[in-house]
């Protein structure tokens, strides 16, 4: 037994030995091989080692290689972006053809294919494809996408006069502007631009570029495309318009409103004169060519300034297409869209933006404004989406982004109201308030004491809404300040989504006095659940919609849900209460309207970068905003001057010949105030027509002769028809 367990130990003994030997053995020969590779590799590079001259170029080329591997991976992730834009589909014919029609039944434009793309680009003539190339991009053929040249060439211009006097995009990146992008001035934007002018270039021929191009750049007047603006302007197809022709045409691609022929023909003969000079410069023509047009200008046909309601109907166009995804309009994309737009109120709102910007914007420094129109329900009846949709297509109403100042308190107070903390006359103290070391101050910079808390709305107290954060996250419990003020916050943000804001609401201690950026038109959508007694009152641009058949596929009453009631009767009635002394008594004076109760709220934010006025009645709400589209400094303007002033303009115009509907919680007008706001004035009535009817008569005729027209046998013409429709603050705000 001693035999065998000795044995076996020695045979374990022997094995280890081995095994040590064996990992030796292998860890020396591993190292020797690699000191022969070590001396392999270092042989080889002192034969490739270089001095002098060559040395200092591979040096060069050694770091170039570095850098260019960087910045690849750098323009790999600015055109990510891009590329996530991109899509075969912006670049077929787009398949909704939408006719658009008011409150009345009456055409107010179109969208979609029904600008005219069906000419090959060999079947226009040749002088216009000229005029075409020696305005926007003499060297089209010649470069990849972005001219370089240009570009350098428009740097050095710009520098020397201080200024933009000349663009140096190419004409693939203005079509890639049209397709994909807006027209807002980042170098974001630029720099998508530039990828996506790449992707095209990748994708397209030059000629498809060309093409596409002319059938999709705005040319004024609601044209889209060279060939609808030709039969618009001329009244002729593209391929018959003369040199002079041509050259008008050509000369609407930089600022189609400022030079639309209809609008200011001396302005556009100029700019057709410059076309043409344009064409000799780039050697596309002599000047004896070009010498008879400059001789015989262009005559457009005789035709009124047509008013088109264009932001609206871009609005409308993304609504009726999500409507469509969401499937409630079939298969058919040739529609007939009744909607809720008053022209007379579009027509209001529009001069009354552009009176006020011309006659007091440069004293204020400000240069755009914006404004939404709807009835308490969400019917928007105007938009009013910028200055001049022709100098720029973007939507500041609907698309824009911006603090709104002290206009977002009625959210705060309202979820203040609602968690049972407050009543209109609860007696509140205007002292400092700090949530770490930040400290709002008010307008004045000092604090008013003890009031009730209708007068801290009417004059915009700062520190009373965030002294309402915290109490909110007290109420659940909450001791620490600065925690219970943000369970107060959410519980704000959790009222503003309910009510209508959509956009990203940043969660930030500035929050309940307006640091965070909403929407005109979600602003308007907001203070509707106020006017209308607490139902929740959803932006909608579609009455009712026709097929292609003149079968009637969506009605809003009947296709979408009630509205869902978001705030009690009796909140809404003790915030409209509050909010009706802020025209009479409080911020928003210069809003106040003769005759018609109103409630409302102004909005500033810091540094006067934007200014608000959001309004209503207990028939019409509307939200103004005014700003700079680059968010600089406005010379002290307060959402009490001129958005109050506009506001007040167009509402007034608005509410003649309406029969006042008083506000949930509001004392009703005086009756002498109310006859005289139905009375009107010598002013045409918001949707009157030519002879003056006033727009309740207009409204009620209207829907009689809709239903007749409802019981019409159908027509089965595979063209839209007009159908029997029925009417049915970033940085903290502090000022007021």
């Amino acid at each position: 037994m001693e035999f065998r367990k000795a044995g076996w130990r020695t045979r374990l003994k022997r094995f280890a030995l081995a095994a040590d030997s064996w990992l030796d053995a292998g860890l020396w020969g591993a190292g020797r091989r690699a000191g022969e590779i070590h001396e392999r590799i270092r042989s080889t590079a002192d034969r490739l080692t270089v001095t002098g001259g060559k040395r200092i170029a591979a040096e060069f080329a050694s770091e170039g290689l570095n850098i260019g591997i960087v910045g690849a991976l750098i323009l790999l992730m600015l055109a990510l972006p891009a590329f996530r834009i991109g899509n075969d589909d912006a670049l077929r014919n787009q398949v909704f053809a939408v006719t658009f029609l008011d409150r009345y039944g009456m055409p107010i434009g179109h969208r979609g294919a029904r600008h005219d793309d069906s000419l090959k680009l060999e079947e226009m003539p040749d002088h216009l494809l000229k005029a075409v190339l020696a305005t926007e991009d003499r060297r089209f053929y010649d470069h990849f996408g972005i001219d370089v040249i240009g570009t350098s060439r428009a740097l050095l211009v710009n520098t020397r006069a201080s200024g933009v006097v000349q663009g140096g995009s190419s004409l693939t990146q203005q079509l890639a502007k049209n397709l994909f992008l807006n027209n807002e001035r980042s170098l974001d934007r630029k720099i998508k631009e530039a990828f996506l002018a790449l992707w095209l270039e990748a994708r397209l021929s030059k000629n498809e570029i060309l093409k596409l191009y002319l059938d999709r750049a705005y040319m004024g007047g609601g044209t889209f495309g060279a060939a609808a603006a030709a039969e618009y302007y001329f009244g002729k197809s593209v391929k018959d318009v003369s040199l002079a022709e041509a050259a008008m045409l050509a000369g609407l691609f930089k600022a189609p409103t400022k030079y639309a022929p209809h609008v200011n023909l001396p302005a556009a003969r100029a700019r057709a004169n410059d076309v043409l000079n344009a064409m000799v410069d780039a050697g596309f023509m002599t000047a004896g060519q070009v010498d008879s047009a400059k001789r015989n200008p262009a005559t457009p046909v005789d035709r009124k300034r047509d008013s088109s309601p264009d932001y609206y109907l871009d609005w409308a166009f993304d609504a009726v297409k999500e409507l469509a995804s969401e499937g409630k309009l079939g298969a058919d994309r040739v529609l007939t869209v009744k909607t809720p737009h008053d022209t007379a109120i579009q027509e209001r709102a529009d001069e009354a933006i552009e009176s006020i910007l011309r006659q007091h914007g440069p004293a204020y420094r400000v240069k755009q404004a914006a404004t939404v129109v709807m009835d308490p329900d969400g019917a928007v009846r105007a938009i009013v989406g910028g200055r001049d949709y022709g100098a720029s297509q973007f939507n500041r109403a609907t698309a824009g982004l911006r603090q709104p100042g002290s206009s977002f308190k009625p959210f705060v107070y309202a979820a203040a109201l609602s968690a049972g903390l407050y009543k209109p006359n609860t007696i509140v103290t205007d002292r400092p308030v700090c949530i770490g070391n930040w400290c709002p101050n008010n307008y004045g910079r000092s604090y008013a004491g003890s009031m009730p808390l209708t007068v801290a709305l009417a004059k915009s107290i700062n520190t009373i809404p965030v002294q309402m954060s915290i109490a909110i996250g007290r109420a659940t419990g909450e001791t620490h300040e600065a925690r219970a003020a943000a369970i107060g916050r959410r519980k704000i943000v959790e009222t503003a989504r309910a009510m209508g804001l959509t956009t990203p609401l940043t969660d930030t201690v500035s929050l309940p006095i307006g640091a965070a950026e909403v929407t005109v038109i979600d602003m308007a959508a907001g203070y509707s659940v106020l006017a209308n007694g607490g139902r929740r009152a959803k932006p909608y641009a579609a009455i009712e919609i026709a097929n292609s058949q003149g079968e009637v596929i969506y009605r809003h009453d009947r296709d979408e849900p009630e509205p869902k009631q978001v705030l009690s009767s009796q909140v809404a009635q003790d915030m409209n209460f509050m909010l009706s002394k802020v025209p009479t008594e409080g911020t928003g004076r210069r809003a106040a309207l003769d005759g018609v109760v109103t409630a409302g709220k102004t909005g500033t934010t810091n540094g006067y970068k934007d200014a608000w006025y959001v309004g209503y009645s207990g028939n019409l709400v509307g939200a103004v905003w005014f700003g700079n589209d680059n968010s600089t400094e406005t010379a002290n303007m307060t959402g009490g001057s001129l958005p109050a002033m506009t506001w007040k303009e167009i509402m007034q115009f608005a509410h003649q010949g309406l029969e006042l509907k008083p506000i949930p919680g509001v004392p009703v007008a005086d009756p002498k105030g109310a006859a005289v706001a139905r009375a009107g004035s010598a002013t045409r009535p918001a949707g009157a027509t030519a002879g003056h009817m006033p727009r309740q008569s207009f409204e009620v005729l209207s829907a009689v002769g809709s239903m007749f027209k409802a019981v019409e046998p159908r027509r089965s013409a595979g063209r839209p028809v007009q159908v029997g429709i029925r009417e049915i603050s970033g940085s903290e705000p502090r000022l007021r």
